[in-house]
């Protein structure tokens, strides 16, 4: 039997999902200064609920993964507008999570 997630998990669970739609829908609107606040509060929010020590070293690969094409991605389609607006918000969104997962992993190593 699958084990159960617990509130927090699920939690973040819901942010990833909420992050990465907020992520292509603010792409459509104009550029305000809360936009990137709420991208990066979410990836806080991802990598501290939403990462166990089992998914650590996967979330951390796909996460690099993620944080280096969007940066690239952003830069070569950042003519067209909403591909690289979209990347630049997953990278708002994916680099908090991923230096906030990476730093639980250097203490967890450093505590062993």
């Amino acid at each position: 039997m699958p084990k159960k997630k617990s509130a927090w998990q699920l939690v973040g669970a819901w942010a990833f999902l909420i992050g990465v739609l907020l992520a292509v829908i603010f792409a459509f609107i104009p550029e305000v200064a809360w936009i990137p606040w709420i991208l990066v509060i979410m990836g806080i929010i991802v990598g501290l609920l939403n990462i166990g020590d089992v998914e650590v070293t996967p979330f951390l690969m796909a996460g690099v993964v993620l944080v280096i094409v969007s940066y690239f991605g952003g830069t070569v389609f950042g003519p067209i507008v909403l591909l690289g607006t979209i990347l630049k918000n997953l990278l708002m969104l994916f680099v908090p999570a991923t230096v906030i997962v990476a730093l639980k992993s250097v203490f967890t190593m450093a505590r062993a």
